[in-house]
């Protein structure tokens, strides 16, 4: 017996947003992710309910395996696409939306989801499911349709990958949106003494700008360089529009809207007191859904 129409959408509202964050932090995108979700629905009105166990357990697996495919076709194009390419920002999601929850926040930032790019597609959905998600192996082996042992060895190699770039210990969140908020306010005011002083001797900061936008195609290392590069895109954009500190990624970032059309994104990541990291996306596409 089918579920009524009202019921079986009710059923996926209730899922949408874990769908969504499992969408995203594959994808990086969330126009990307929003397709996925779309198609998972899709699929899931064309089942038999009466044949599915649980409508999360469908939905979630469903997502995960068009989230994989996508991601494969995705990582051929990546593969010509012009200067560094950064995740789009999530502009508006702060702590109190339910995909940047504090045991979730972290793994929206920027930073993770630079570091996750260094996985294959199916060690990034073991790692996510396990370590984020907390899915079971057992679980993560019947979303990825392996066998239990495969599924931990991809998460156990998908750690390894991760490790070497993350910071040494946590770093704070409050510490860290701090540090954010010093830096990001040194950036509007063009104090240069202020950003060097806040920056790690070999901070590096990255521009997306996907070869439809002025951007630098190579990363910009070391912080007087960082410094002074940094505080000319924030000076150029001061004088092309509306410069603000928002939340992005269950962080802050700083914005600028021309027009009232979102034009630019800046965030950091930082640890030990310092910013590591500094990245600028002002793709148009990856700014348009903002």
């Amino acid at each position: 017996m089918d579920f009524p129409p009202d019921d079986r959408l009710e059923s996926f509202r209730e899922h949408r947003p874990l769908l969504f964050s499992i969408a995203y932090r594959m994808l990086g995108s969330a126009a990307d992710a929003e397709d996925v979700v779309q198609e998972a629905y899709l699929r899931w009105q064309g089942t038999n309910p009466a044949e599915v166990r649980s409508p999360k357990d469908f939905l979630s697996t469903t997502v995960t395996r068009l989230a994989v495919d996508h991601l494969r076709s995705a990582r051929v194009r990546r593969e010509v696409y012009v200067g560094p390419w950064l995740p789009e920002p999530l502009v508006g999601v702060d702590e109190r939306d339910p995909i940047a929850a504090i045991d979730l926040a972290e793994s929206l930032s920027t930073a993770f989801l630079v570091l996750l790019e260094r996985l294959t597609p199916t060690q990034r959905a073991a790692f996510l499911l396990r370590e984020v998600f907390a899915y079971d192996y057992p679980e993560i082996a019947r979303v990825l349709e392996t066998s239990e042992a495969n599924s931990r060895q991809l998460v156990q190699r998908a750690r390894q990958q991760i490790a070497s770039g993350r910071p040494r210990f946590a770093p704070d969140p409050k510490a860290v949106d701090d540090l954010a908020q010093r830096f990001l306010a040194a950036c509007t005011t063009g104090d240069m003494d202020g950003l060097v002083a806040l920056l790690a001797d070999d901070a590096v900061a990255w521009a997306d700008g996907g070869g439809k936008f002025s951007a630098a195609r190579r990363p910009v290392v070391g912080a007087d360089r960082v410094a002074r590069f940094v505080a000319a895109v924030v000076r150029k954009w001061s004088a092309a529009g509306q410069v603000r500190v928002a939340p992005v990624n269950g962080g802050i970032g700083l914005l600028l809207h021309v027009a009232e059309r979102l034009r630019g994104v800046i965030t950091v990541a930082a640890s030990g007191g310092q910013v590591q990291n500094v990245f600028i996306v002002v793709n148009p596409e990856k700014l348009g859904a903002s």
